[in-house]
């Protein structure tokens, strides 16, 4: 694997939507339960990558609010491969300085899903190489909505006018992560699909034709190569 350019700033925070799982099945003549399986091993290599490259924050929108939308039997697939990948990958992320968050509302899942995130969490809450933030039952309205009542409930004799950008974005869902300097969308969709609303405010937008299993360490270095010559402005006239 190739390395983005050195002396070049790497993303603090890169957030991925990982689309393309079906589509790669389909096309393979194969369920949309093995396009999923497929989706799920290549995280395990764009998370080592983002390691390795000394990416502090990766967050990856597994499982959106819209989701629930989907047939049930495919809805059944996700929620169990979302419990066979934390099962089986808990020990590997703490092995490998992984700190892992899982945002969203987490209410609808079953118990068991719950209690064995709160154990994956807790695990390895202390791990320092990368922070892995994956969204499940996540929507970035959602999170602005749930920041919101989670202020003025800190705040009851306060009016909702005294509330300040920075007073809501410490009741985000991510608040412990810097905003999102590159969002990257897999699968040929240039949408960001209710995802991070807030937090990607002034990311870059890098849009590839890849499916998310086709999604290589490679293709990574490619995004981030690419997001290293923009001119990254946040609204003034010149350079920062």
């Amino acid at each position: 694997m190739s390395s983005p350019i050195p002396n070049n700033p790497l993303p603090q925070h890169i957030a991925i939507i990982m689309d393309g799982n079906r589509r790669w099945a389909k096309k393979r003549f194969m369920p949309a339960a093995l396009g999923h399986a497929a989706g799920a091993k290549r995280v395990r290599d764009i998370v080592k990558s983002c390691a390795e490259m000394g990416v502090p924050h990766l967050s990856l929108f597994a499982f959106s609010t819209e989701n629930w939308k989907r047939p049930e039997e495919e809805v059944s697939s996700l929620m169990n491969l979302f419990m066979s990948y934390l099962q089986k990958e808990i020990d590997s992320m703490n092995a490998n300085g992984v700190r892992l968050k899982v945002v969203g509302d987490k209410s609808r899942f079953s118990e068991a899903l719950q209690e064995l995130i709160a154990r994956a969490e807790a695990t390895t809450a202390n791990n320092q190489a990368i922070t892995l933030t994956v969204c499940a039952n996540y929507g970035g309205r959602w999170d602005v909505i749930q920041a919101a009542q989670a202020w003025q409930q800190a705040h009851p004799d306060q009016s909702l006018q005294d509330m300040t950008e920075e007073a809501l974005a410490q009741h985000l869902s991510t608040a412990y992560a810097p905003e999102v300097d590159l969002l990257i969308r897999t699968g040929g969709e240039s949408r960001i699909s209710n995802f991070m609303l807030w937090q990607a405010a002034y990311a870059e937008l890098y849009y590839t034709d890849d499916l998310w299993p086709d999604f290589t360490p490679e293709r990574l270095v490619k995004a981030i190569d690419w997001f290293q010559h923009r001119d990254r402005r946040f609204g003034s006239s010149a350079p920062i």
